[in-house]
């Protein structure tokens, strides 16, 4: 269903990317945006469900800026690793990267972005910056949405959080609900991470019930 292919972004960086295609005619496209942990084996994953409903999905390689091909687990050291990696992008280049996926992916109609942990992050910030070709985003579990949540999202945006989440407070939560009252906010009964089933946080009716919600907001938005 998928392979990888190059983008090449606007400022000449040339960076990785795996693409997932639907069985038929594309009704859309998604930009799947990593976690931490790079565009490893559960984001291609995830790719892969999103095309099996009809999206043409890719997943850019949002660390190959600072090392090609790095693809993480979730025990050991990894955590650490991905913690570093991450700490070493800068944001305005990773929305570029971003843009470069969305560039490849629109000629199969709007284009919707989701985006996990970091991901989630970005989802917002895509939202926020207005990047060009972008119709809709949800982040999962975001947790620098907070900071960024008195800037107005230039598309739709939905957001879902985990309450036991270790690294997102609930208050920062509610900073987001005060701050933007027209984007639906989800809380589940989850910790960080909790769509990733290869994490022990890991919380199947809260990742199955917000993949619900989230497929239903592209379909209408992305119509």
């Amino acid at each position: 269903m998928g392979e990888t292919i190059t983008l090449t972004c606007k400022d000449g960086q040339k960076i990785g990317a795996y693409v997932a295609r639907p069985a038929g005619a594309p009704k859309g496209a998604i930009v799947v945006l990593q976690e931490i942990f790079g565009a490893n084996q559960h984001i291609r994953k995830v790719a892969n469900l999103y095309a099996a409903q009809g999206y043409l999905a890719i997943a850019p390689a949002l660390f190959d800026r600072v090392e090609p091909n790095l693809e993480l687990g979730y025990t050991g050291d990894d955590p650490k690793k991905g913690i570093a990696t991450r700490g070493q992008t800068e944001l305005p280049k990773t929305l570029l990267d971003i843009e470069a996926a969305v560039e490849v992916v629109k000629p199969a109609g709007k284009v919707g972005v989701v985006g996990y942990c970091w991901g989630g992050t970005l989802a917002y910030a895509t939202a926020v910056n207005a990047i060009p070709g972008v119709a809709a985003a949800v982040g999962y579990y975001g947790g620098g949405v907070a900071a960024m949540s008195d800037k107005e999202p230039k598309v739709p945006v939905m957001l879902h959080f985990g309450e036991t989440d270790h690294s997102i407070s609930m208050a920062d939560v509610e900073k987001v609900k005060t701050n933007q009252p027209g984007v639906p906010v989800f809380v589940y009964p989850a910790g960080h991470g909790f769509n990733c089933d290869e994490r022990a946080s890991f919380e199947k009716g809260s990742a199955d019930l917000a993949r619900s919600r989230t497929l239903a907001f592209f379909a209408e938005k992305l119509a």
